[in-house]
């Protein structure tokens, strides 16, 4: 192999590894608004989530629309400034839940809401952020 080729497949080695080097790292994020009210935030671990949540903004489905989740207290992950998370593995999508884990988000973080799951009926997804989200 001449030295030109050694060259060139040097760079085509250097473009691809700096090409890995600049994907998306880190979760994929769904954030949801509660009522008009209030946002949080939940990490979508699943590519059958992310698409899911996709569908549910952009509007091409009606089904499932209702994030169901056990919540994990004292620990914002991503859905800081809040104090708690959803535990990314327990995450579902429902039509219809009990009223006993709906409500706002500040309902969570001052312990209104006790029960050990978060369930808001009203939750709309706004924005998806991180690998996956297009």
């Amino acid at each position: 192999m001449s030295a030109h080729r050694f060259v060139f497949v040097g760079m085509l080695v250097s473009g691809a590894l700096t090409l890995v080097g600049c994907a998306p790292s880190g979760p994929t994020v769904a954030t949801f608004e509660v009522a008009g009210e209030q946002t949080y935030k939940i990490e979508l671990a699943t590519p059958e989530l992310i698409e899911h949540a996709r569908e549910l903004l952009d509007g091409s489905t009606e089904e499932g629309r209702i994030p169901v989740g056990r919540i994990v207290r004292d620990d914002p992950s991503v859905n800081a400034p809040w104090s708690w998370h959803i535990d990314p593995a327990t995450l579902e999508f429902a039509d219809a839940t009990t009223e006993v884990c709906d409500g706002l988000p500040e309902y969570v973080e001052d312990g209104t809401l006790t029960s050990d799951y978060y369930c808001p009926w009203i939750a709309e997804v706004i924005a998806i952020e991180g690998p996956g989200a297009d």
